[in-house]
């Protein structure tokens, strides 16, 4: 079968679990499994069952019309992030490269569906956009001694929209996670594609759009610190779990890069965003 996009449908809190064929037709995995988390992740035989009801066309097709499509993965335990992991947007906001990866956190109750209403915080004059490449882990990671290691811990990916709030961020004090964990700030999806369908996580691109006008326009071959590194690098600090997410840096292009008047978001815009492969997201902004 084609490139296996795992999804999960429904009102917020009450997803159900689905697949997109390679026709475009969505179909209804809740006969198979209960949702698409850390368990079924780490499960291959599972897996292996979808991948064989897909194959032999056994699955029910789900009429999608007028239906919400949520984040693609269900009971995320932590969302660890990795700031300026691009040499283009370490270059833009004149931040040298860091020599180790940059970590911070996102709450899994920021996690929003790729269409959801994402929203500007109260007071917020900075909110700020920024594509990324989602790795979801399928295998537990602790201690890894290498980047091939790192990678076959990875059982997907998905587009993330890591959305900050540079004020929060940066000027009011400690850490980055008050710009970070505004509600709605992190929608993912729309699928989760698994990782044997992406030959090469250092060769897509991202784009993100505000207001139909082309923003970020990058290659995750701009990572300073490639995926299975990443994987490995954060498995050195802590124990990544089946169902955990990783979003892993932005290209050049966000607000915070332009020059003055830095255009950032306010309600009434709206914000597309795709990753080569892995689907698009839109979203219209409103005020908190």
């Amino acid at each position: 079968m084609g490139i296996m996009k795992l999804l999960r449908v429904g009102t917020a809190g009450s997803e159900r679990p689905a697949l997109l064929d390679a026709d475009g037709t969505l179909r209804d995995l809740s006969a198979l499994v209960s949702d698409i988390d850390g368990a079924l992740l780490a499960d291959e035989a599972a897996l292996g069952r979808i991948r064989a009801a897909a194959g032999a066309g056994e699955l029910p097709a789900l009429d999608g019309t007028g239906l919400r499509v949520g984040p693609p993965v269900g009971r995320i335990g932590k969302i660890v992030c990795i700031g300026l992991n691009y040499y283009d947007h370490a270059r833009e906001t004149g931040a040298e490269p860091p020599a180790e990866p940059v970590v911070f956190f996102k709450a899994p109750d920021t996690v929003v569906g790729p269409d959801d209403t994402v929203l500007v915080p109260r007071g917020s004059a900075k909110t700020d956009w920024e594509v990324e490449l989602a790795v979801v882990i399928g295998r537990t990671a602790r201690y890894l001694e290498s980047a091939e290691e790192g990678l076959a811990c990875v059982a997907g990916y998905a587009v993330a929209h890591d959305v900050s709030e540079r004020e929060f961020q940066i000027e009011r004090g400690g850490t980055w996670d008050k710009g970070k964990n505004c509600e709605t700030f992190n929608p993912l999806g729309p699928w989760l594609v698994t990782a044997d369908e992406v030959p090469d996580p250092q060769r897509l691109s991202l784009r993100l759009w505000v207001n139909g006008e082309l923003k970020q326009d990058g290659t995750t071959a701009e990572q300073i610190f490639p995926v299975g590194e990443v994987v490995r690098y954060v498995s050195r600090f802590m124990v990544l779990r089946p169902g955990d997410v990783i979003n892993t840096g932005t290209p050049a292009g966000v607000a915070m890069g332009q020059p003055e008047p830095k255009p950032y978001l306010r309600a009434g815009d709206v914000v597309e965003l795709e990753i080569e492969g892995l689907g698009r997201q839109r979203q219209e902004l409103k005020d908190a």
